[in-house]
């Protein structure tokens, strides 16, 4: 079975976000693969590795993209493609979600594609729904175990974990499940891993590789803009000490509880 995880290269979870001009910043905090795709391809992996076959790793952005597919190469996935045009610049969930939908097709007979729940620097968590419906197959987000898998008869079975619980939903392959971090524990690359993914040669496809509409990506497909963007104001506060005894003090913070109407 030939599993696809699609991963993104974002800035590190301990990086300082600002708002310089208007426009988001990291400063020059290091990039890294979007904590949440580990998941996803440390099950790629693990699917790889019970049912045979092989995990594709894809990633859109620019040329320093592929330091995290590497790393996904590092981890034991099979292959890697960079996905990489100035004319994907811009792109928002809608447009990317176009772009990943038109790479799994041109990839061939892909059983499965595995996202990460979101990324840390957008944080919608639209993709994985929308590649599902450009591709017409069966979306299953927020799996926290893949409960049975059939590649014979083409049968998965998965719990979700949603806020009311656990959901048991059994759909048909090809489909598109996106993880949440309960459903493993992303391995380390091996020496041997990290030396062979240093050596790789990783694709990179373009927008005529992939025949794309001009009109469906970057800044032109995007109908999200963020013409500006504001920083929150500076939370001001203050504090007083209330000098007394414990019943003095007691009966004078109800009494500036009850003034400022807390109760």
């Amino acid at each position: 079975m030939h599993v696809v995880v699609c991963v993104k290269q974002t800035p590190d979870s301990a990086a300082k976000m600002s708002v310089d001009n208007g426009k988001v910043t990291w400063g020059d905090s290091g990039l890294v693969v979007n904590p949440w795709d580990e998941y996803a391809i440390e099950e790629a992996i693990r699917l790889k590795e019970k049912h045979g076959g092989k995990a594709t790793a894809i990633s859109m952005g620019p040329e320093s993209a592929k330091e995290a597919l590497k790393t996904c190469l590092a981890m034991g996935c099979d292959e890697a493609v960079l996905i990489s045009d100035p004319a994907l610049k811009g792109s928002d969930a809608l447009a990317t979600s176009y772009v990943l939908a038109k790479a799994i097709e041109k990839l061939g007979d892909v059983g499965m594609v595995l996202f990460g729940k979101q990324a840390i620097d957008g944080d919608t968590g639209l993709v994985p729904v929308a590649v599902a419906r450009r591709l017409n197959w069966s979306p299953l987000t927020y799996t926290i175990k893949i409960a049975e898998l059939d590649p014979g008869t083409k049968i998965i079975k998965a719990e979700r974990l949603l806020e009311q619980g656990k959901q048991i939903v059994t759909a048909t392959l090809p489909a598109v499940v996106g993880t949440v971090k309960d459903i493993n524990e992303p391995r380390y690359p091996s020496f041997m891993g990290i030396r062979k993914a240093a050596k790789a040669v990783i694709n990179t496809w373009s927008a005529a590789d992939l025949g794309l509409d001009a009109s469906q990506i970057g800044a032109a497909g995007s109908p999200t803009h963020w013409p500006r963007v504001f920083p929150l104001p500076a939370r001001a506060g203050s504090v007083e000490l209330i000098d007394g005894t414990p019943e003095e003090i007691a009966a004078k913070l109800a009494d500036k509880l009850l003034a400022d109407k807390v109760i």
